[in-house]
């Protein structure tokens, strides 16, 4: 939530603000927030919106990676540790280049979490309520970025566009501490963390007068190969995914799904003036987005635990939400009328928001327990990079040509329609959920992690007869 609110914040017009303007008359206003502070001009100040992506999209791999040899309660520590004082520095930036490279960390901070908390959820909700639980986790996007454009106007507005940044991190502080002190996560398909501490001491078990003499041969060369050793798991890791069709299928929807909600959320508020020549339309797009974003999200995981939660019925779910999403989105621009618009949008807006449950629920049961951290990094930068980050500007390019935020506006909701045939393949596909398929490999290594060195057992025996 705290990170979503920050993203809202950011974006709000008390923290993000304008630069200085002067009329015809010779009346001029004094800038406001980061953009007058800082004198950016438009370009930069959209840089600052997405710079995230940058920490996002590097990192998240890489904390997925190392879950399976760290404690991920303890790497999630170190991510949140990253965020506040990102955070804060955001608050103390001096220029454009400071608050550009704060605003990058932030996302490494989000990274550590994003693909380490749903796995968490799936292992700890009750059977019968796991993409209930999802769907509370997720419903923290929409009310959480509403919530920060109010947050980021109140105390922008009365106090300081940094204060807002410092409060932030400041409630953040409890998390990460909370990350390094509470008991160890264990996920499930991963070996206890003990088992391979014990594993490891008995691997490198040997003479004295040899470790020695060989010392430093033996660092370099540990080195190396747990680098080595890492990038091959990686790499493993990735072509097991890549050659999963359910995998491939529910990313490839969602990245047809994130290129019309990623423009939507950056047009749609312009869209909505030129169209229906709102004078709220950023207030009333917001408000919609968070009712409809809230009861849309908790009601895809209402609805799949109903029916029985499993990978076929959430492709049932994806394809239908989707596409009844799109003919309410679209009939809702093809209104006159604003009353008429507001009512079919919010409609198709509560079906689009349905599959946030669902689609996320595919990606942790299609693959086994081991690779979830993975599979979830990997669908977030997949969503990013192809998704939401290339439709902002093609939609303006589209819109330059057109010149009709209307016809504009048509155009990119039929996207939609492709995410809904992609996810209805995925119906008919071998769809097995691989929740329990790590379990042997799982007792394996815990059982071989508490072995004793066979000449220690040896000799007890000996000492016994």
């Amino acid at each position: 939530m705290l990170n979503y609110v920050d993203r809202g914040a950011i974006a709000s017009n008390g923290v993000n603000g304008s630069l200085a303007t002067c009329t015809d008359s010779g009346i001029c206003t004094g800038g406001s927030g980061i953009q007058g502070d800082f004198n950016l001009n438009n370009f930069q100040d959209g840089v600052l919106s997405s710079a995230f992506m940058v920490g996002l999209l590097i990192a998240s791999p890489i904390f997925a990676s190392l879950a399976k040899s760290h404690n991920p309660f303890r790497l999630i520590g170190v991510g949140l540790s990253v965020w506040t004082f990102a955070i804060a520095g955001c608050g103390s930036s001096f220029d454009f280049w400071s608050i550009a490279i704060c605003r990058m960390l932030v996302g490494v901070g989000e990274a550590s979490f994003i693909s380490l908390a749903a796995p968490f959820i799936d292992d700890n909700a009750p059977a019968a309520q796991k993409t209930a639980w999802l769907a509370t986790f997720y419903m923290c996007i929409p009310a959480g970025t509403a919530l920060g454009y109010v947050y980021g106007g109140f105390v922008g507005g009365q106090f300081n566009w940094r204060v807002a940044f410092w409060v932030e991190a400041i409630l953040m502080l409890p998390f990460p501490i909370l990350g390094f002190i509470i008991k160890p996560l264990q996920l499930k398909g991963f070996a206890p963390m003990e088992s391979k501490f014990i594993e490891s001491n008995v691997s490198e078990t040997g003479g004295d007068d040899t470790i020695a003499e060989d010392e430093d041969f033996v660092r370099g060369s540990k080195s190396t190969y747990k680098l080595w050793d890492q990038f091959t798991r990686f790499s493993k890791d990735m072509q097991e995914l890549l050659h999963d069709q359910v995998y491939v299928i529910n990313v490839l929807g969602y990245i047809s799904y994130n290129f019309v909600i990623g423009a939507y959320s950056y047009w749609g508020p312009k869209a909505g003036f030129s169209i229906y020549h709102m004078s709220n339309a950023d207030l009333l797009f917001g408000g919609i987005t968070i009712v409809c974003g809230i009861l849309g999200t908790l009601a895809g995981g209402l609805i799949l635990d109903r029916i029985t939660s499993t990978i076929s019925n959430s492709f049932k779910i994806l394809s239908v939400a989707t596409f009844l999403g799109a003919i309410f989105c679209l009939i809702a621009f093809l209104f006159r009328s604003l009353s008429g618009f507001i009512v079919f949008f919010s409609i198709g807006e509560i079906l689009i928001f349905i599959t946030q449950a669902p689609v996320n629920y595919v990606s942790l049961r299609c693959v086994k327990p081991s690779l979830r951290p993975l599979s979830m990094a990997i669908s977030t930068v997949s969503i990013h990079i192809f998704g939401d980050v290339p439709s902002s500007p093609l939609v303006g390019v589209l819109q330059d040509h057109i010149n009709d935020w209307r016809k504009t506006a048509l155009c990119l909701t039929s996207v939609f329609f492709l995410a809904a045939g992609i996810w209805f393949i995925g119906i008919f596909l071998n769809n097995v959920d691989r929740f329990n398929e790590d379990d042997d490999d799982q007792t394996v290594t815990t059982r071989r992690g508490k072995m004793k060195p066979l000449l220690d057992g040896s000799s007890d025996a000996c000492n016994q007869a």
